[in-house]
């Protein structure tokens, strides 16, 4: 992000993801656009003070404007926001869909992220890469994900309240909620993604860079909502390995000794 940036200057987070360069050039030109409407109307505005002050103007004029330049101007700024949304977002957008099918493909790391009032809980895929069935009558408590121990590929499955992901390594976040809707938003990745109960939304990027930084709600979910801000962190990827393999061994060697869940 350049000096000459507006999104900088307002304070917006350094991004740390792959594609994060292309949304924070979208939003430069957008506030590009915003500060050059504010300044043409403020002057404008200033202008018509001025021009039609009423010592200037002592007798009204009921015929308003004899020409057509204010609807070229305002023909020209609808043509610049077309301009906008059908050559940068929507390709930009369509990037980022037609990217599903490349990711899938370069081993990404799988975390579902359960949402509930009002936190976050991350559900890690183990070593197997395979989530273990999850039966939402099994949950103990708001922040449970519901994972039936009974499934073979949730044996190894494990739960954090902070989100760890290795650096340079694409990640798949399943977005979900327990409860009512909130919103997954990690400002610094430049992602977000609505949190539905009953669906489970997947988002996609690749971490460039370490770093430990909050993630929040961005969607009015109940008196806590303020509060509802998580952890994550961006680790060296053998830094990461080594932590993933200990918390899936863990798993296995907790799981495999409780009793079955479906006796519980």
């Amino acid at each position: 992000m350049n000096s000459l940036s507006p999104s900088k200057f307002l304070g917006i987070p350094d991004s740390f993801s792959a594609h994060g360069g292309r949304v924070d050039h979208m939003i430069d030109v957008v506030h590009w656009l915003m500060i050059a409407l504010f300044v043409g109307w403020t002057l404008f505005f200033l202008f018509s003070l001025v021009r039609f002050r009423r010592s200037a103007q002592p007798k009204a004029s009921y015929h308003g404007v004899r020409n057509h330049i204010s609807s070229h101007i305002e023909i020209g700024i609808i043509i610049l926001e077309a301009v906008l949304l059908l050559g940068f977002a929507f390709p930009m957008w369509k990037d980022r869909t037609d990217s599903w099918e490349t990711v899938q493909e370069r081993n990404p790391i799988r975390v579902r992220v359960v949402g509930w009032q009002f936190g976050w809980t991350y559900h890690y895929a183990g070593a197997d890469g395979r989530f273990g069935r999850i039966d939402h009558r099994l949950k103990t408590s708001p922040s449970d994900p519901g994972i039936d121990l009974t499934d073979p590929n949730g044996q190894d499955d494990f739960t954090t309240s902070v989100l760890r992901l290795p650096k340079d390594r694409p990640a798949i976040l399943n977005i979900t909620s327990n409860d009512v809707i909130h919103n997954y938003s990690i400002v610094p990745m430049r992602v977000q993604q609505d949190a539905i109960p009953g669906r489970e939304i997947p988002m996609w990027f690749t971490p460039t860079r370490t770093l430990e930084t909050s993630v929040v709600c961005g969607q009015l979910c109940g008196e806590g909502h303020g509060n509802m801000a998580g952890q994550m962190e961006v680790i060296a990827s053998d830094a990461f390995d080594e932590w993933f393999k200990a918390q899936s061994d863990s798993a296995i060697e907790r799981n495999s000794s409780q009793p079955s869940t479906a006796a519980r």
